[in-house]
């Protein structure tokens, strides 16, 4: 507690926070003025008790006559349960109410909101009242009063739990100190790191950071370096450095390899014994090019009733990876593989993912399959799900495989054609049933052996895809249906589903307002059928336009995002009523708990504790899309790092987004998207209008809307931020 008036304000607020000015005139605050500036004061500082000159001093009062009637204010505001009086004549806010918990979350743009636990409004949260917080913390706020027509706003109290402690950053090394600037925008201060720290890091090293320190009187977190990634710049630092930035991990730890490296790739006979063995039937696996963990294969034969056998073969995992191993436990946590532009993490370790598991050709392996009897309707008559043993004939690229069905000359012609055509009749029906055909054009680049970026080309879905597609669907599907599927009287098992759930409606109205303006029409009211319908009626519209990609990204937007979940509600872009994820448990989590569960129930064991596996879903859930967003942030870096050289070149484009800072233009040639900063709009002052995703003019009403074909000029690039900027040149 301060002794005297001249030492307690030194723990007054910083200059930031100003001082409310003292009416001019020496005019009085009315009631609610000062009402109004006190509560303000006390919601800015939540933890600082003040006696009444202080606040007085704060809110800008200086008669005694008003003093007075502001201590009986601020004893009201006791009685209230707003303040408390800690002892006698000091005040602080009352935190034990009107608070909330949650977790702090970086929007669009940079504004970070909390997000409640309940569920509940989220609120808006100024850097300046961060409070020591970072983006990923659970905190506790104190709401500020509502200001009419704005959003919520908040200030941090105390932070509950830290969300990171670990940053990647570019090092800056002065003499006896140095700083981190984080790469991302989860801290909004850099971290200090004492000299003896830094690990011989030097200026323009990327490196990993840990937070050790950051008290109350400190603007800075102290840090230590961890671990140097490599210069800036440098391809594997770079990469490494967004698998950090992400959680990610970016190596495999040793005695998971190790534990790895002691699995034996020979399968005993007794083994062989216990499954159906399929080494005899042609069999075989088509892939991209450069993949190295083959997870499915299919096999095809006819029988003498004339009838198709087809198998859906996937590496039996759970075979060699046990619950509670020390593998099991990595993979866990992993959840997933993670694909960047030049390398792939896998979820498993190198001797399981590419070796003992991985569908090799010539090559003895144990397979978790389903087999189909199929007519040549590709109706399905009869299924098993049962472990086997395969030995494939044949490893294809998608691309040999393609040509095979394009030439209908080749090896295993007969096996790929017919099953081929059996996938065309599958697909049919599911589109005919209402599934949803997103297609969406994914990026690709030609890197040389440094990582550098020579070319930017499009990955395009052709026959050989969708045919291992639609067999891969059928088995998810089956396996789905065979656990979920019971008798009204039944109760189903626990089991792990892939749901995506019905899109907003309020989304798709946005939607369907939107695509008028390129006229086109979208159903959004009706049976689920007619809408889906004419959504792919939409998709089908939009093939080859200059508008597809853009069309197709809001299109996806307005949907659902499909997860994990043991709460079965279907598949709604697939048009499947039952739907999981049973074909890739090399690299995904929940592939081997269904395996699991297929286990436990073919040996007639009770239900799984349905918690406990809702809780796995939601970690493979929240996995999979931090995967997802480190993948999109290495696409972005090379993409940025291929326009590097073209600075100054122009560009014809659409605009792919719109925000109060800027407009957002994709480049037709080559994908890559850059920003045109709207202080660069010098020709008027323009407002942002949200609803209709558009910047217009105040004097000469030049309105930019989603969808404008538009030329630029590359005008800066900068690989840290992974950021573009672009010069508008003219609106077409």
């Amino acid at each position: 507690m301060a002794k005297s008036n001249k030492k307690s304000r030194a723990s007054l607020p910083s200059k930031k926070n100003k001082r409310a000015k003292e009416p001019a005139g020496g005019k009085q605050l009315t009631k609610q003025e000062m009402l109004n500036r006190t509560v303000r004061f006390f919601e800015q500082n939540p933890t600082q008790s003040y006696n009444y000159k202080q606040v007085a001093f704060e809110i800008g009062i200086s008669s005694m006559t008003q003093k007075r009637q502001l201590i009986q204010l601020m004893e009201d505001l006791v009685l209230q349960e707003f303040l408390i009086s800690p002892s006698s004549g000091k005040y602080r806010l009352d935190n034990r109410s009107g608070a909330i918990v949650g977790k702090l979350e970086r929007r669009t743009g940079g504004k970070i909101f909390l997000v409640p636990e309940d569920g509940g409004e989220e609120v808006f949260i100024m850097d300046k009242y961060l409070n020591k917080s970072i983006v990923g913390d659970t905190v506790r706020v104190r709401l500020f009063a509502r200001r009419k027509g704005c959003i919520q706003e908040g200030q941090v109290l105390d932070v509950l739990q830290r969300g990171h402690d670990t940053f990647v950053g570019k090092l800056e090394v002065s003499k006896d100190y140095a700083f981190l600037q984080v790469d991302n925008r989860l801290l909004v201060n850099d971290i200090f790191i004492p000299k003896d720290n830094l690990k011989g890091g030097k200026t323009g090293d990327k490196a990993i950071v840990k937070i050790t320190e950051w008290s109350k009187r400190d603007r800075n977190p102290v840090g230590e370096v961890v671990e140097i990634l490599g210069s800036a710049g440098d391809n594997n630092a770079e990469m490494n450095a967004i698998l950090v930035e992400f959680g990610l991990p970016y190596s495999y730890p040793q005695v998971v390899e190790e534990a790895a490296d002691k699995i034996s790739d020979e399968i005993p006979a007794d083994e062989i014994a216990r499954r159906i063995d399929f080494r005899g039937i042609p069999t075989f696996t088509i892939d991209p090019a450069d993949a190295k963990d083959f997870d499915d294969a299919l096999s095809i034969r006819k029988l003498e009733d004339g009838k198709w056998e087809v198998g859906v073969h996937i590496a039996d995992v759970t075979h060699y990876v046990k619950e509670g191993d020390i593998i099991n436990e990595e993979a866990f946590k992993r959840a997933t593989s993670i694909y960047l532009v030049d390398r792939t993490i896998p979820m498993l370790p190198e001797r399981l993912c590419n070796v003992i598991c991985s569908l090799r050709p010539d090559e003895d392996k144990c397979c978790y399959s389903v087999i189909f009897q199929m007519d040549d309707d590709a109706n399905v008559l009869k299924y098993q799900i049962a472990h086997t043993v395969i030995r494939s004939n044949r490893r294809f690229a998608y691309e040999e495989a393609q040509q095979v069905i394009e030439t209908k000359e080749g090896d295993m012609k007969e096996e790929i054609l017919t099953l081929d055509a059996l996938a065309k009749k599958l697909r049919e029906r599911r589109f005919a049933k209402g599934a949803i055909a997103f297609e969406r054009t994914e990026v690709r680049f030609e890197i040389d052996e440094k990582g550098k970026p020579l070319s930017v080309y499009f990955k395009e879905s052709k026959d050989a895809n969708k045919l291992i597609e639609e067999f891969m669907l059928l088995a998810n599907r089956t396996v789905a249906e065979h656990i979920g599927k019971v008798k009204k009287s039944e109760k189903a098992k626990t089991f792990v589903y892939r749901i995506h759930d019905l899109p907003d409606p309020e989304k798709l109205s946005n939607l369907s307002q939107f695509i008028t303006r390129f006229g086109y029409k979208l159903k959004t009211t009706g049976k689920n059928t007619e809408v889906s319908a004419s959504i792919n009626r939409l998709l089908d519209q939009v093939q080859g336009k200059r508008e597809q990609n853009l069309i197709e990204t809001i299109t996806i937007r307005s949907m659902a995002k499909a997860i994990y979940s043991t709460d079965n509600v279907g598949h709604y872009g697939l048009a499947f009523d039952f739907y999981t994820h049973f074909t890739s448990p090399i690299r995904r989590f929940p592939d081997m708990m269904v395996h699991r569960l297929l286990d436990r129930y073919a040996e007639g064991q009770k239900s799984a504790d349905q918690t406990v596996f809702e809780d796995y879903c939601k970690h493979c859930s929240d996995m999979e899309q931090v995967a997802a967003n480190a993948e999109r942030a290495s696409i972005k870096y090379k993409q940025v790092e291929f326009m590097s050289d073209k600075i100054g070149q122009t560009f014809n484009g659409v605009v792919s987004g719109i925000q109060e800072w800027g407009i957002y233009v994709e480049l037709n040639e080559n994908k890559c998207e850059g920003m045109i900063p709207i202080r660069d709009l010098d020709d008027d002052f323009y407002s942002f209008d949200e609803k209709e995703y558009c910047l217009t003019g105040r004097k000469y009403r030049r309105t930019y809307r989603l969808g404008d074909e538009v030329v630029v000029r590359i005008k800066k690039t900068n690989l840290d931020k992974k950021q573009m900027d672009l010069e508008l040149i003219e609106k077409l």
